[in-house]
């Protein structure tokens, strides 16, 4: 269930993140990886933190709800009465925010979010020597694993477009400043909201008949989104990339070779996932915590049918949604952005909730800076997992990858991370050059950082400081 309070924290910290004129380098950065702060003590079965009981997350969850309920009525200018396809809030053109388009075309598809409501993207067109070519990045947020989390899931901007920000800033590589974005800026660019919780692989078949209100459709919001792109100019790409971040670069794996699918075969296409290269590891205490969840997510939302049938005919199924195996599948070239010392992953898959009940871990989990010498020695070996599993991508020709030493999360859709003076680096390249050299074949891209702590251009977040 906490999971789904995550996202109703992070609308009100959006607000105050984004509702500004400008922006300073602190603000944007630890703003957004507020987010993923809340997102990683958020799930009880994966949490580190307190271990609360279910009534204390449903008085959080009704507390929050209010909350957003009422920053919903001080901006909110939604519902769109238009009886086009599609409805596209317009901003001032003084803006550089995105507006949100809602997927009216869905209806006929049955394409609804958790709640029912239409899904939706923001998209900015191309122009000049771009306007051919597309990038398409799938929003992260972890996902749902039960009928609980779910229900309160669809409360949420991670389960209703009624919750959705109507405007966003495309920063990273999304941004359209050659400055921030120097391969891709000109490019139509497109974010798709991710409100299933199964990375867009959800199935209406797996939907329950008792009563439950709950629309697990994800594949087909996938499908209705990429029909309105292709309609859009999508079908006549000469370049494309599909990204995604965390969950959402889980369903750029996914989806990574039906995207290629259905572009011309003459156009170069290619996918990118930062920061969802999830590891299926025991904990510190041999538990398969995370198996176990992925598991369940399977099971609930039938994800089974969109994972290769390559894997399932030989493996349990929840074993085929982890990348490991989805990349021994992947024809179209694949890039990985990750850093080694995910702090997501620290927190939910090697020392999740209750594998630390004397709190050993409690310091480190929440800053790499404050481990040990025998901590860092199983961070290491965490480390020495995530490169074996990447072993496959490592030796093929076609991909590439970007694996540094920071305590971080997503890095790409941020100019701090992703391109500007003081980005991490490896071999002095940045990820967007590293990314831009690997995607226009201008060289072979397969940048592996030292050991922590070596590299001094990380970024390492450190929740035990207020923020």
């Amino acid at each position: 269930m906490g999971l789904l309070c995550f996202p109703l924290v992070s609308l009100v910290i959006h607000s105050f993140c984004y509702n500004k004129d400008k922006q300073t380098k602190y603000r944007t950065l630890h703003c957004n990886l507020f987010f993923w702060s809340f997102e990683a003590m958020a799930n009880p079965r994966l949490r580190g933190w307190r271990k609360w009981a279910k009534k204390d997350w449903a008085i959080a969850a009704v507390g929050f709800t209010i909350i957003l309920f009422a920053l919903t009525l001080l901006f909110d200018s939604r519902n769109p009465t238009s009886s086009s396809s599609s409805s596209t809030f317009n901003l001032p053109s003084n803006h550089h925010l995105i507006p949100l388009t809602l997927l009216h075309r869905a209806k006929a598809t049955g394409a609804f979010c958790l709640d029912g409501s239409l899904p939706g993207y923001h998209f900015q067109k191309g122009f000049g020597s771009g306007s051919n070519n597309w990038l398409l990045h799938i929003e992260g947020g972890g996902w749902c694993n039960s009928i609980e989390t779910c229900e309160i899931r669809k409360r949420t901007a991670l389960g209703s477009s009624k919750y959705m920000d109507l405007l966003i800033p495309f920063d990273g590589i999304l941004s359209h400043q050659s400055s921030q974005n120097p391969d891709f800026y000109n490019w139509n660019i497109v974010k798709m909201r991710y409100c299933d919780g199964a990375s867009l692989a959800g199935h209406p078949e797996s939907e329950f008949k008792n009563g439950t209100k709950l629309f697990l459709r994800g594949q087909l919001i996938w499908e209705a989104i990429m029909s309105e792109l292709l309609s859009l100019g999508l079908s006549k790409a000469k370049q494309a990339l599909l990204t995604g971040c965390s969950a959402g670069g889980l369903a750029t794996l996914i989806h990574c070779d039906d995207f290629r699918a259905h572009l011309p075969k003459d156009a170069t296409v290619k996918c990118l996932a930062d920061a969802g290269f999830f590891l299926d590891e025991p904990d510190i205490l041999g538990n398969r915590t995370m198996s176990n969840f992925y598991h369940d997510v399977v099971q609930l939302q039938g994800v089974a049918k969109s994972l290769h049938k390559e894997c399932i005919t030989e493996m349990e199924p929840s074993k085929c949604i982890f990348p490991q195996q989805i990349i021994e599948n992947i024809r179209t070239p694949l890039f990985i952005v990750n850093p080694a010392y995910d702090f997501w992953q620290i927190q939910h898959i090697l020392v999740p909730a209750g594998s630390d009940p004397d709190g050993y871990w409690r310091r480190c989990r929440l800053s790499i800076q404050k481990c040990d010498s025998t901590q860092i020695e199983n961070l290491q070996g965490f480390r020495s997992s995530l490169l074996k599993a990447l072993s496959k991508l490592q030796h093929d020709k076609e991909g590439g990858m970007f694996i540094n030493s920071c305590f971080v999360h997503c890095q790409t859709w941020m100019a701090e991370t992703w391109h500007s003076s003081n980005s991490p680096r490896i071999n002095n390249k940045t990820i967007a050059e590293s990314v831009g050299d690997w995607y226009f074949n201008r060289k072979v891209t397969k940048e592996i950082d030292c050991p922590y702590p070596c590299n001094p251009t990380c970024y390492h977040m450190d929740f035990t400081q207020p923020s």
